[in-house]
């Protein structure tokens, strides 16, 4: 009989204690319930749980349904997601029977990975071979429970991220039940003689699949493109992310702020090693410390916005020639007001 290998990976860390992780607890024990109470899961399904904080390792192995005893969950220092990925992928090595030609191997398995927070190792090594040795192979779903998950760190491993968020009593064991519908799903369909790749239709009140995207600007610093009025050159204006404090007598808040790093000349080429794609993304100048002179020409300011959005020289009050848009335009004394100005991707 070729076996279904379902893989739980759980979030153990500090962050989980109390409520979270009896609810996980609990789960288990409801799933290992549903399933032994279903012939085709019976016959087919095989449970597995990695449970990962500061280090991660395999604490219940692959075992059929019937002889399979929920685990008891620990509790430990850190989110390391890396390392709960590479105990995975040595796990389905060791455990799941590949197909060759002289037998069929297990079906495609499942991986469901539970977390609440952000990793606190650095993933991205073991995140870019899990994707080169089981991207597409594997059938995986990630679980964040909240909001404060990497996102788009989730997104580059499946685009089945589902977010569930327990908004009043019963609603986790609606979530378990949804979990068990997408094994048993799956159990049936391999008992036809067929994989499922598709999930179960998403219970909206208690969860919602994530659309996750990698980030369109690099958020360490802002970078704006300019033109020389007199001599039309572009040049460059860097400004780095850094965090500022307000403080009162009961309160702290931390607000972030870009400082001038430089005002750099560009040669026409940077257009050409520049990602096409349309920008939408704007800053305030109200986050924006320091105005620097044109690079080129030596003119007062080098962030004079025309009409048309785009930023040129200046040397004070008066008419100007936009290098962008070829229309003359007349600038007045600042005001002192805020304003938005696009952003590069940096």
């Amino acid at each position: 009989m070729r076996r279904l290998p379902v893989f739980f990976v759980l979030d153990c860390s500090e962050s989980m204690v109390g409520e979270k992780l009896k609810n996980m607890q609990d789960g288990l024990q409801l799933i290992v319930q549903e399933l032994r109470s279903d012939p085709h899961a019976l016959e087919t399904v095989w449970l597995s749980v990695i449970a990962f904080a500061g280090v991660a390792k395999t604490i219940a192995p692959l075992t059929e349904v019937p002889s399979f005893y929920p685990p008891k969950l620990p509790l430990g220092s850190g989110t390391s997601l890396g390392a709960a990925l590479d105990v995975l992928m040595s796990a389905i090595d060791k455990s799941v029977v590949k197909t060759t030609t002289e037998q069929k191997g297990d079906w495609r398995p499942i991986v469901y990975l539970f977390t609440d927070g952000r990793p606190t190792d650095d993933p991205a090594a073991t995140l870019a071979r899990w994707n080169s040795r089981f991207g597409g192979k594997i059938t995986l779903i990630v679980v964040t429970l909240g909001n404060e998950a990497d996102f788009a760190l989730l997104g580059r491993l499946t685009e089945n991220v589902v977010k569930f968020e327990e908004r009043q009593d019963g609603d986790f064991t609606k979530f378990i039940k949804w979990i068990t519908a997408s094994v048993l799903s799956q159990s049936k369909s391999v008992g036809e003689g067929k994989n499922a790749d598709g999930l179960p239709e998403l219970d909206e009140s208690v969860m919602e699949l994530v659309k996750t995207a990698p980030p369109t600007v690099d958020e360490s610093c802002v970078a704006l493109v300019g033109r020389c009025q007199k001599t039309k050159r572009p040049y460059l204006i860097k400004y780095d992310r850094e965090i500022s404090e307000i403080k009162g007598e009961a309160l702290r808040i931390e607000v972030p702020l870009h400082q001038l790093a430089g005002c750099y000349p560009l040669d026409e080429d940077y257009f050409a090693w520049s990602d096409g794609r349309e920008n939408e993304q704007k800053v305030n100048t109200a986050s924006l410390v320091g105005a620097p002179g044109c690079p080129h020409c030596g003119n007062a300011t080098a962030f004079a916005v025309c009409g048309c959005g785009k930023l040129m020289c200046l040397n004070g009050p008066g008419p100007a020639h936009c290098p962008w848009c070829g229309k003359d335009v007349v600038f007045g004394p600042s005001s002192g007001s805020d304003f938005d100005v696009a952003r590069g991707r940096g």
